[in-house]
């Protein structure tokens, strides 16, 4: 086979569609479309990526969707085509609802309280299909080394959690603050009794 055929046969395998323009917008918005509503149907956690079985079942998703946005087709431009379309989906839908916000809320779906005034909301973890060693695990990631120094744990849609520290009361403050102020006061009365001790 001649050198220019050899290299209009590759040329034609990097850049040459493989499927219609058409196929290779609309798989991408099928399954854009797909993996928006079953990670909102099944919930938070495998956005958290809770355990190892969340991260699996997310970087599984790439690989199992991967031909289905690109059919048969393996050439440079069908896989640009399938990425850009793909950009330009997320890039409208996340305009689209950034105008609509309270379309945003219905559709993101409402944060999950996990732990209210230092105590846990069974019901919830249970909605979020969360084990109590799974919650404890967030919490230490945070910092926090008992579920005693939570005052709320909040489960956000975008699978995120914001933990609050228990504050302590007010009197527990200000008793404190005169104890500070106190041991202060002591020091440097100390410091001038010695002074007048040397003197």
């Amino acid at each position: 086979m001649p050198d220019w055929a050899v290299s209009n046969s590759m040329w034609s395998a990097i850049f040459g569609l493989g499927a219609p323009l058409a196929e290779k917008i609309l798989r991408p918005a099928a399954v854009y479309l797909f993996l928006v509503i079953f990670l909102r149907v099944f919930g938070k956690r495998e956005l958290a990526q809770l355990n190892p079985f969340d991260l699996v079942v997310l970087l599984s998703l790439s690989n199992t969707v991967q031909n289905a946005i690109i059919g048969n087709d393996n050439s440079l431009t069908g896989g640009l085509i399938g990425a850009f379309a793909l950009m330009a989906i997320n890039y409208l839908v996340v305009r689209f609802l950034f105008r609509h916000r309270r379309l945003d809320q219905i559709f993101e779906g409402k944060p999950a309280v996990l732990v209210e005034k230092g105590h846990i909301v069974k019901r919830a973890l249970a909605g979020e299909l969360l084990t109590m060693s799974e919650l404890m695990t967030v919490l230490h990631r945070q910092g926090f080394s008992s579920l005693e120094e939570v005052e709320r744990c909040v489960l956000e849609p975008g699978g995120t959690f914001f933990v609050q520290r228990k504050m302590p009361p007010a009197e527990e403050i200000e008793h404190d603050e005169v104890m500070r102020s106190l041991r202060d006061l002591q020091g440097k009365l100390d410091l001038l009794l010695q002074g007048r001790g040397s003197a």
